[in-house]
């Protein structure tokens, strides 16, 4: 049930007015009170999307530091995260049992472009934050549609812009051959590569294959993409995919000049199971500093990470750049939180994501976190690099704005 609840600090008594003295009100939603802020997650902690279930683990593992250190204005933070194991109705069945029955003050980071969209509508009738989701699909930036749903990694469409104006600009005669997931989050991404090559899509474009998240293997669409005679490949794959699309690629003796979605683009959960030396040669665009890069491992942003990782998650691979956006969509949150200050109500928290401007010290140099009430897309920016065998090289210039 919605419920407002407003509190003066002053048990019982109401509104205070003292000569002299001003008695700020506390207001709280449900889900909030002095002591703690309930906030809903949902993960998939198993099936085909598992290997993102440590994003999950890690936001518990920040939040364990935050609630160490005293939490926030005095508050712990309470997070629920329930198992959806990548599946859209059970991400429903999860959303409902936060929403109604364990009654959070919002959910956020829920991951998945289809099983976000399965519960897109539902946040927003019941006016519930649907907050940071761990998905680029561009629909998440919709306020006037959906004025209770935000995003925060890169736009998958802007990051598809991005592939293609480099193919346009080093190589124009491309054939191109694309596999993609069939869903929304597949398609979000194809419609923002065939709009980034323009006309040209209809001719350099030879081949696309999709495939299904609970198959077992694309091992056949590789085979029909070398078939193809494509020397350029636009990867549109989750990580378990992603590793598999590299490996069978070079079991098969292909060679095509490969661009892999930065969503798939961690050491740990792609490219170590793909086998390091498949995947030189493939380009990604990203946000965040990669842990496994020496460029940043004297830094004392990385020696913080580093440090949280051995106390809070010391069962998190380090060599895994889903334990950074973990670290760093979590510090997103806070500060909002931070920001929030005494209102802790549900429209207050839209108000304070939707007024974000701030960096955060594993995002990398150029890239930042900004918002408006009519700009639900935090991070905008983002750079390509090349994987060199072992480490990710990055090069040109920031894209974005």
């Amino acid at each position: 049930m919605r419920r407002d609840i407003l509190k003066t600090g002053l048990a019982g008594l109401g509104a205070v007015v003292v000569p002299g003295i001003a008695v700020a009100q506390k207001r709280y939603g449900p889900g909030a009170d002095d002591k703690e802020i309930k906030i809903g997650g949902i993960s998939p902690y198993s099936g085909p999307a598992s290997s993102y279930g440590t994003i999950g683990k890690g936001i518990k593992a920040y939040f364990d530091k935050v609630n160490a250190e005293g939490g926030i204005n005095g508050r712990k933070l309470n997070f629920i995260s329930y198992d959806d194991g990548y599946n859209p109705s059970r991400t429903v069945e999860m959303a409902r049992k936060l929403v109604e029955q364990d009654e959070v003050l919002f959910v956020f980071n829920v991951l998945g472009t289809p099983t976000n969209s399965a519960i897109h509508k539902y946040m927003n009738q019941q006016k519930v934050p649907q907050l940071f989701n761990a998905t680029g699909a561009t629909k998440w930036g919709d306020p006037k549609a959906y004025p209770w749903t935000i995003g925060w990694q890169p736009s998958y469409q802007s990051e598809a812009l991005i592939y293609a104006q480099h193919i346009l600009d080093t190589k124009p005669n491309a054939k191109i051959g694309i596999i993609y997931q069939n869903d929304d989050y597949g398609r979000d991404y194809l419609k923002g590569f065939e709009d980034g090559l323009g006309d040209k899509a209809k001719t350099m474009i030879v081949k696309k294959v999709s495939y299904e998240a609970t198959d077992a293997t694309i091992d056949s669409q590789m085979v029909d993409l070398k078939a193809s005679g494509a020397d350029t490949f636009f990867n549109i794959t989750i990580p378990k995919f992603a590793a598999q699309a590299i490996k069978k690629a070079a079991d098969i003796g292909w060679k095509p000049t490969h661009y892999l979605n930065g969503v798939s683009a961690s050491v740990g959960a792609t490219i170590i199971p793909a086998g390091p030396e498949n995947a030189v040669g493939v380009i990604t665009a990203y946000y965040l500093k990669d842990p496994t890069d020496s460029a940043w491992q004297a830094s004392a942003e990385y020696k913080d990470w580093l440090a949280w990782m051995q106390k809070y998650y010391p069962g998190g691979d380090l060599k895994d750049a889903n334990n950074v956006f973990a670290y760093t969509v979590s510090q997103t949150l806070v500060e909002v939180l931070k920001k929030c200050g005494d209102n802790l109500t549900r429209e207050n928290i839209m108000r304070q994501a939707a007024n974000l401007d701030h960096t955060s010290p594993m995002l990398l140099p150029g890239v930042n976190v900004k918002t408006g009430p009519d700009d639900f897309f935090p991070i905008e920016r983002q750079q390509l690099q090349r994987w060199d065998g072992k480490n990710w090289v990055r090069f040109g210039k920031v894209y974005g704005r």
